[in-house]
């Protein structure tokens, strides 16, 4: 059964709709209204009532469009009234693809029933927790369990979780993300996990795109669903991109993608902050060194970081604490199987060597709350449309402007009419002119700065991105694991870490950190400065500098290592006695002078 857009007619009535008119108990939107949201989204609108209905529902609206709230409120109002029966185990199951998506929807959940003051208890599993930690989590049987499939998976198969109990007590089951679900390898777990789910249960999925995943999942756990297609109010049509969003194309060899970044970065042809996704981890640490010698502070955020690293890094980019991340996206790549890959690898080299795991539920596309974006640079074109949606929609969230580029090669171009022709035919010229040109860009500003880029790109060869990228997780680990306790100790020290640092074993060159004017054609100039302009009328500031950071802090090669009470009370003495031993020099001199005279 599928359900209509709401019709123009009563878009500007629904505009105004608020939670409480939605039948949500006061104890929600008292805890909406302290987390500062009073209306509810199109996607909220529409899902909310009949989730309360008892409906099971397919979900598909675009990303930042609120589908988070759009389970979990209805999910928590159930709850409420069942709180005080016995059960065994828990009553709601919350499957995500990625860790970071988990920890995202377990913080919202905890946040409402902190607010509510409801003796309620989520929990969330991942699969890096050994199974005695998955066991206390579930002791208790706790009302909901945020995880991905594996981790249910596992608990059901080393008993952490009774089967008999799952069909007694379980009533709600969300696949959020569940477009993903499946290209991520969790379809054997889903397949066992759903096996024991009664038939009774109410079911919803939550996704951003459609797809043939998803249409297997309907079949899989739904029973005749209420299918929601939503756009936002005042559009039409379902948009797939926000209008908010404008799509450029910069076509160039693959061996120029390089040259274009840089020029697109150093002659501020983009609006900070800025995503970089990339394919590979070593195409991110080739883009990284590449950039620092320009002078360009970057950071790489890839999965095979610890999390408490990837938490930090993306705490600082979402402070302002540098502008420049790159984004490793293995969306396409199937965990399992990856993971497999790597650890085969790993055991063939010597145990010297630093042994790199990727972690199978780690996703940058989905999942993770990246703040004030304002451009996306597609340095690798993703490897299908859906991708490409989930990339863009990392800019322009909350109704801001935002900015895509994607750099594409001629192997790329089929990929990139496979986009076209999803926002539309030749039919709709609107839709399907959607990607233009980048107008900004001149190939005179590109080639004024091609010798300069080529120069430094062959430097950047296989054996110093794979040096560089052993040596950014060996620092990482260190101040994950190693440094975990003395950060809870002192919480301001964190501050002083940088995910920015310099990777190359050289100092970059002093010439190469500005462009000289006469490289710079007059086009370039006049664009740079409309986006200065630009970037000043909209409030937006430089970089914050980074807290602890004054003269004379920041030369030791260790930021943790700061001055003790005893070097400064050497420091003093040491200065007393040159003041000393100046007064003595001072004297003698005079005395000198005296007698002579």
């Amino acid at each position: 059964m599928a359900r209509e857009n709401p019709s123009d007619g009563k878009e500007e009535e629904e505009e105004d709709v608020g939670f409480e008119e939605l039948g949500l108990d006061p104890r929600l939107t008292r805890a909406l209204s302290k987390k500062g949201i009073a209306k509810a989204t199109p996607i909220q609108r529409e899902a909310i009532p009949l989730i309360l209905e008892g409906k099971d529902v397919v979900a598909r609206a675009k990303t930042g469009s609120g589908k988070t709230f759009a389970y979990l409120l209805p999910v928590l109002q159930k709850l409420f009234s069942e709180s005080g029966l016995g059960k065994s185990a828990p009553s709601v199951f919350v499957l995500v693809p990625t860790r970071e998506l988990c920890q995202q929807v377990y913080l919202e959940a905890s946040s409402l029933l902190e607010f509510c003051r409801v003796q309620l208890r989520v929990v969330q599993l991942t699969a890096s927790m050994p199974i005695m930690d998955m066991r206390t989590a579930l002791a208790g049987s706790p009302d909901i369990v945020v995880s991905t499939p594996a981790s249910i998976s596992t608990c059901i198969a080393k008993g952490a979780l009774q089967t008999s109990s799952i069909k007694d007590s379980l009533s709600m089951l969300v696949l959020d993300e569940a477009d993903l679900l499946l290209s991520y390898g969790y379809e054997d777990d889903l397949k066992s996990i759903i096996a024991h789910v009664p038939r009774r249960c109410q079911c919803l999925l939550m996704s951003a795109t459609s797809s043939s995943d998803v249409e297997k999942l309907k079949k899989l756990v739904l029973h005749n669903p209420v299918i929601l297609t939503l756009s936002e109010v005042g559009q039409s049509k379902d948009d797939i991109i926000p209008k908010n969003v404008q799509q450029f194309v910069i076509s160039c060899s693959d061996r120029d993608k390089l040259l274009h970044l840089l020029a697109l970065l150093k002659l501020e042809l983009v609006q900070k902050k800025v995503l970089i996704f990339v394919n590979s981890i070593d195409n991110g640490f080739r883009i990284r060194l590449f950039l620092e010698q320009f002078g360009i502070r970057s950071s790489v955020l890839n999965a095979e970081l610890p999390q408490n690293s990837r938490l930090h890094i993306l705490e600082e980019f979402n402070a302002g604490l540098f502008d420049y991340l790159i984004a490793t996206d293995d969306s396409q790549r199937k965990g399992k199987e990856q993971t497999l890959t790597e650890n085969k690898m790993s055991s063939k080299k010597s145990k010297k060597q630093l042994r790199q795991k990727i972690d199978a539920e780690f996703g940058v596309v989905r999942g993770i709350d990246f703040k004030n974006v304002f451009t996306v640079i597609n340095f690798d074109m993703p490897r299908g449309p859906a991708g490409y949606v989930h990339r863009i929609g990392r800019t322009g969230r909350a109704f801001n402007t935002g900015v895509a580029v994607s750099l594409v090669s001629l192997a790329e171009e089929g990929i990139l009419e496979e986009v076209k022709s999803m926002f539309g035919d030749g039919d709709n010229e609107e839709l399907s002119n959607c990607i233009v040109p980048f107008p900004l860009l001149t190939k005179n500003a590109v080639e004024s700065l091609r010798y300069r880029a080529e120069d430094v790109a062959k430097g950047v060869t296989k054996i110093a991105v794979r040096e560089s990228r052993a040596q950014d997780l060996r620092n990482e680990i260190l101040n994950s694991e190693k440094l975990k306790a003395h950060f809870e100790d002192n919480p301001k020290d964190l501050d002083l870490l940088k995910h920015d640092k310099l990777l190359s074993k050289k100092a970059p060159p002093s010439h190469l950190r500005e462009v000289p004017e006469y490289l710079v054609d007059l086009t370039t100039k006049e664009a740079s400065k409309i986006l200065k302009l630009t970037r000043a009328a909209m409030g937006i500031k430089t970089s914050k500098k980074r807290p602890g950071f004054r003269r004379g802090l920041g030369r030791s090669r260790d930021p943790l290592k700061t001055f003790s009470a005893e070097s400064r009370r050497k420091g003093r003495k040491g200065g007393n006695k040159r003041k000393e031993s100046n007064n003595e020099a001072s004297n003698q001199g005079r005395k000198k002078a005296r007698h002579a005279a």
